[in-house]
């Protein structure tokens, strides 16, 4: 595993990509952050050594390397999941890659249902905690002393410091930023009437199927992470509706731009 991220920082470090400072990853639908950055190269995911290929149709699989005021970022426009067919090791893979390029802050984000009904399509929440009920796991099998210790801590996987300048950012910028427990499933399939009340019963506020193995990545090197959802679509089993992917997007989409100034001004602001 070490000789192919190792040929996957090398080649990126050939492309002039070094010294990052903070990386991002941009889940469903969401894209506005491009247009805020300085961006300095391009890269499709295709042209880097051993990277997957992201196979959802609104996932644009580029690798971009940018400036946020004086914080040279690296942003995941795409992401992989296990339901593509990847293995947990491809999901984190370009975590692990962008950490051996520097980075010292992890910041993602997705698109979640909302399990917690307080939560209203195109809200921002903060995940504080999460519930992995995904199969398999990024750390499973040998593992990569050089990357992290075999039993990493999980007791606080969501960095204080990062989701507290998160917090004090979106006041500032009124901004309303929840905060909640996020499940993740496997997918592909939305879950059904009795899988949202399990949900709840066990404490989840948002329900995705992605960021965790991430987390765990970041947490097994270290690597202070933070990570917000747009919750999409409202999970409310008695009142269930037939879910429609394009107004998913849709809605991410509308959250978008607030969610990107709020990552944008987070990181300017960084010391």
């Amino acid at each position: 595993m070490m000789d192919q991220l190792n040929e996957a920082k090398d080649y990126l470090k050939l492309k002039g990509i070094s010294n990052a400072d903070v990386g991002i990853v941009l889940g469903t639908g969401l894209h506005h952050l491009v247009s805020l950055i300085e961006v300095i190269q391009t890269i499709p995911y295709s042209d880097i050594p051993n990277f997957p290929v992201s196979t959802v149709e609104f996932h644009k699989g580029n690798f971009i390397y940018g400036r946020i005021g004086d914080k040279k970022v690296l942003v995941m426009q795409g992401r992989f999941h296990a339901y593509e067919g990847y293995s947990m090791q491809q999901v984190v893979f370009p975590i692990r890659v962008m950490k051996l390029l520097g980075i010292q802050f992890l910041l993602l984000s997705n698109a979640a249902g909302g399990i917690n009904l307080s939560f209203r399509k195109g809200d921002l929440v903060l995940i504080n905690d999460h519930i992995n009920l995904q199969n398999g796991n990024p750390l499973t099998g040998k593992n990569a002393g050089e990357l992290g210790s075999r039993f990493p801590d999980m007791s606080d996987p969501y960095s204080p410091v990062l989701s507290k300048a998160l917090m004090e950012k979106a006041a500032a910028l009124k901004i309303p930023l929840h905060k909640g427990v996020y499940a993740a499933v496997n997918g592909p399939n939305l879950e059904t009437k009795a899988e949202y009340r399990y949900l709840k019963i066990i404490g989840a506020d948002l329900v995705g199927m992605s960021t965790v193995p991430e987390v765990i990545a970041a947490n097994h090197m270290q690597l202070s992470c933070a990570a917000i959802s747009v919750v999409t679509d409202e999970c409310d089993p008695d009142h269930l509706k037939p879910v429609n992917i394009a107004e998913i997007i849709a809605v991410a989409g509308k959250a978008d731009e607030k969610l990107s100034l709020l990552i944008f001004e987070t990181i300017k602001a960084m010391q």
